[in-house]
């Protein structure tokens, strides 16, 4: 394992490889029955709205050994952009051998490269692999704060209030 990792931005063609990575990941997190996302929507929403960005790291031999979905989100208090990673993911068989640490590099880098105030993401509280792994690059949890979201049902219900 060389530590010249290389990376390639997600093409159009890539949409089947990125619901794989994406399912492969829900399975990890015994989320898979939450995960409803089909190539048409992904492709709509990644390619067409540009709502997201997917960047994989490749192994040795070429192949994709994990990815990164991230998205730009907005810090008033910075007053600009920041880098929300939404996924990241490396296969098992790659695990262990620095991928996941040149992922985050690689998007801290992007966020300096655009002149990004931040790079931040969640974790689930019990993944206590990845926790540690986040706190020894000096990640550090927002501990005062607590994720809320409205969505399905809740959503629809909420925008058609009065």
């Amino acid at each position: 394992m060389s530590n010249d990792f290389q990376f390639r931005f997600a093409e159009r063609k890539d949409v089947p490889l990125i619901l794989q990575f994406i399912k492969e990941l829900a399975d990890y997190e015994k989320m898979l029955d939450e995960v409803v996302a089909d190539e048409k929507t992904l492709e709509h929403w990644i390619f067409d709205k540009k709502k997201a960005e997917v960047l994989f790291i490749l192994s040795d031999d070429g192949k994709e050994a994990g990815f990164a979905l991230f998205f730009h989100n907005f810090s008033t208090f910075l007053g600009r952009a920041g880098i929300y990673l939404e996924d990241l993911y490396v296969k098992p068989e790659y695990r262990g051998h620095g991928y996941g640490k040149a992922i985050i590099k690689k998007l801290a880098s992007l966020a300096a490269e655009r002149g990004c105030g931040r790079l931040e993401w969640w974790c689930l509280d019990w993944n206590q692999p990845s926790i540690d792994f986040y706190l020894s690059l000096g990640a550090e949890p927002m501990s005062d704060w607590t994720v809320y979201r409205v969505a399905g049902e809740n959503l629809t219900k909420l925008a058609s209030s009065k």
